[in-house]
Order: C-alpha cells, then sequence, then structure tokens
C-alpha cells in the first residue's frame, strides 16, 4: 500500500526502497530515495522528529503512536478511530515527555478544534459547532430529486421544503429528514470526528445521536439554535453535524467545519450580514466557516506547528469528555463477531453510533465503538441496545484494550 502510494505521488519505482532493518534504511535515505518499511516499528530508531498516524486502525494507530511518543517523537494523529479511544492519553503522555501530540491538520477535527480556538479568542459567544456531512445533499429542482454520492431519490413534493417557513422550522427540517430517508444521515466517521472535537474543546452533543438537519448553509444559524429562538437545539455551547442541502450549481460544504455565534453587537453584525456573513432572521446568530476540506495537503502544518513552534494545531489539548460508542441497529447472537463491514469508513453494519458521557470500559458501561469493533458477543444482544464492556469477549493481547484502561485510571473516570 505504501509503494502504490508513492508511485501514485509520482515517484519512480527506482525511487522507492522496501528497507527490513536500520541499515538498509539508512542506505535508502542516503541515496536520497523512499524508505518503505513493513513495519512501523523500524522507524522508531531513526532520526526522525515526527511521526505521522494515518493507517486508520485503532489498534495499529494507538501502538505506534505510543511507540514513538516513548522513542522520542512528537505524533501528529490522522487515525482518529484511535484518537476517539486514547487520544487523552496520548497526549498527556506526549506533554509529560515535552513532545506535541497533535490532530492532523486539513482533516476536520484540527480544522474545528482551530474554528472554535478562534472564535473564542475573538471573545464570540459559541452556540454551536460541527461540520457539514462527507457528502452533500445535491437538489436537482429539474428532476425533482436530490442525490447523495450515487444514490437517487425521488422528491416530486420538495420545492415547498427547499426554503423554511418562518415558523415551525425544527417540523420542516423533520419532514426533509422522513423524505430522505434513503439516504443515509448519521455516518460513524462523522460522530468519531465530532468525539475528538468535544474531547478537545469540553462541548458535548445536544443529543447523543445529534441532531443531523439536512439544511442550506445559509439555513444553519437559524436551524442549529435553541429551540426558543425558532431553531432545533435544547441547550447551547454544543457540537452537531449538518447535512449541507444545495442545488447542483451552488457550492459544496461537503466536509466544512463551522461555528454559529450569538450577536450581542447588532450594529457591527448587521454590518458584516452586508458582507455576506449568513444571519439568522432574528439577526440574533450568525454562521463563520471554513468550507475547504483538504485532507493531507494540510498536513505539514501540523507537522511544522509541533516540530518548530512545539504546539498542537488548533492549541487545545484533549480530556475524556465523550466516548463514541455503538448500539445495535439489529439483534446479533453470541458468539458472532462484531465485524467492520464498511472498511472506507470503517463501519459495522448492524451498529449504531452515539456519543455519550466519557466512562470507564468495565463492565456495564458502554464500550468504545473501536474497542468493540472486531470482537466477539458474549451473549445475545437485542436491538436498541449500547454495546457494554460485558458484552464482548475481552482481547487478551490488545495494547489498545490496555491504553484505555491506563487512560480510565489516569483521568479517574
Amino acid at each position: 500500500a505504501a509503494r502504490s502510494a508513492c508511485r501514485a505521488a509520482g515517484f519512480r519505482q527506482d525511487e522507492i526502497e522496501i528497507c527490513d532493518d536500520a541499515a538498509t534504511i539508512e542506505l535508502a535515505v542516503s541515496g536520497e530515495k523512499l524508505a518503505v518499511v513493513p513495519d512501523a516499528v523500524l522507524l522508531l530508531d531513526m532520526p526522525l522528529d515526527c511521526i505521522v498516524e494515518a493507517t486508520g486502525n485503532p489498534e495499529a494507530g494507538a501502538a505506534t503512536a505510543a511507540a514513538a511518543i516513548a522513542h522520542g517523537k512528537h505524533v501528529v494523529m490522522a487515525s482518529k478511530e484511535a484518537e476517539s479511544v486514547v487520544g487523552p492519553l496520548l497526549a498527556a503522555h506526549a506533554r509529560a515527555a515535552g513532545l506535541v501530540y497533535t490532530a492532523v491538520e486539513g482533516d476536520q477535527p484540527s480544522l474545528l478544534i482551530g474554528l472554535v480556538s478562534w472564535a473564542r479568542l475573538l471573545g464570540l459567544e459559541i452556540i454551536c459547532a460541527g461540520k457539514s456531512s462527507e457528502y452533500d445533499f445535491v437538489y436537482d429542482p429539474a428532476q425533482d430529486t436530490v442525490s447523495w454520492k450515487d444514490i437517487s431519490v425521488a422528491v416530486p413534493d420538495f420545492a415547498g421544503l427547499w426554503t423554511l417557513p418562518e415558523d415551525g422550522v425544527a417540523a420542516a427540517i423533520a419532514e426533509r429528514a422522513s423524505m430522505l430517508r434513503e439516504i443515509p444521515q448519521r455516518t460513524v466517521p462523522d460522530l468519531c470526528e465530532m468525539g475528538v472535537v468535544a474531547n478537545a474543546t469540553g462541548l458535548p452533543p445536544d443529543t447523543p445521536d445529534f441532531h443531523v438537519p439536512v439544511a442550506r448553509a445559509v439555513e444553519v444559524p437559524q436551524v442549529l439554535c435553541p429551540s426558543a429562538d425558532g431553531g432545533i437545539l435544547d441547550r447551547e455551547g454544543v457540537i452537531d453535524v449538518f447535512n449541507c442541502l444545495r442545488r447542483p450549481d451552488e457550492q459544496s460544504f461537503a466536509g466544512g467545519v463551522f461555528v454559529v455565534v450569538r450577536l450581542p453587537d447588532r450594529q457591527t453584525w448587521s454590518v458584516l450580514k452586508g458582507k455576506g456573513i449568513p444571519v439568522s432572521r432574528r439577526g440574533d446568530y450568525a454562521l463563520l466557516y471554513n468550507p475547504s476540506h483538504l485532507l493531507g495537503v494540510e498536513a505539514p502544518v501540523s507537522i511544522l506547528s509541533a516540530c518548530l513552534l512545539g504546539l498542537p494545531t488548533g492549541g487545545l489539548e484533549p480530556k475524556p469528555v465523550v466516548d463514541l460508542v455503538a448500539r445495535t441497529s439489529c439483534d446479533w447472537r453470541a458468539g458472532e463477531a462484531l465485524a467492520i463491514t464498511d472498511h472506507h469508513h470503517h463501519e459495522a453494519a448492524g451498529l449504531e453510533p452515539l456519543l455519550v458521557d466519557a466512562a470507564p470500559a468495565v463492565e456495564g458501561n458502554p464500550l468504545p465503538y473501536y474497542m468493540a469493533t472486531g470482537e466477539t458477543l458474549t451473549r445475545n444482544v437485542a436491538k436498541g441496545s449500547v454495546i457494554a464492556a460485558d458484552m464482548v469477549a475481552a482481547p487478551t493481547d490488545s495494547g489498545l484494550w490496555a491504553l484505555r484502561a491506563e487512560q480510565d485510571e489516569h483521568f479517574d473516570l
């Protein structure tokens, strides 16, 4: 996989060297070749300042990051699956060693953490922070369809829902969701990433499975605001995800991040509204956002920040606030494995994601999603149940489970 990635990045085959030990790595690098290794452990004794963990594998990601810190390396964590389980502990280990552990710039957690930090620096009151889902909901009024990836849903009466009513926003949002129920509106990666943000910023979800409204970008400050002011939130200072609704000729928001802030100064914000800042109808809330999601293109920012400035991008260190856990969407039987079925998005069919208050991963407490996946159930589990630690057979050789136990003790959960 690494060799293929190098070739895709434009390197010739003769510029890539497969290395099985430190000597061959040093020889390859001295010859200005790319050293590809079968085991990340081989990198730890090399003269490197920083390790970027991007496997997406929770077990490997946690082990590599912990080993890198133990060997005096900064860690840029792109594997949110590992970070959602033990990110706070890895950050604490890095701090104790005088190193930096940071989410990777270019992906939504770091971008949103940075946006929240920036808004707080300016003294803005954050009502809701979040991201758009990975793929837009594209409405084609000529065809009366809404498309998402390769799914297209006929919506002959959708024109009446394109603009939200003056009153009854929550009901209209619910009607949109019902009409588009054939399209996935919640995904594991979205809640996983927002869990990472919650642990860094302290902002909790308003509801464990999020509201995930289908909304146009200009509607977000009207929708993701308190219900008392015409929105759908039960409280302020929370995180959520919205599914961006747009026409084919409108700009994408896919994977972008945002904050909705309160507007205490009407005169200033009337000027900013004139500059194109989306504002709620009553003029109480505004949307500030970064619609760009450039993935690994921005990763060098995190590397340079760690190595040259000694700071994580976003400037905030995670603490256990929430856990990403799994609720069953079907009946499961004892002896079945909670296997990952979508390896691109690291999701298991039959499990729904939730964000709940962080708790020790023991006994009857909810088990973090990526500790549960791949493990075997010890008893029958009914649909609608949250997978608890005592429902699965605990592995005997898991570094991830060991690190999580250490995290629970370290933070006295």
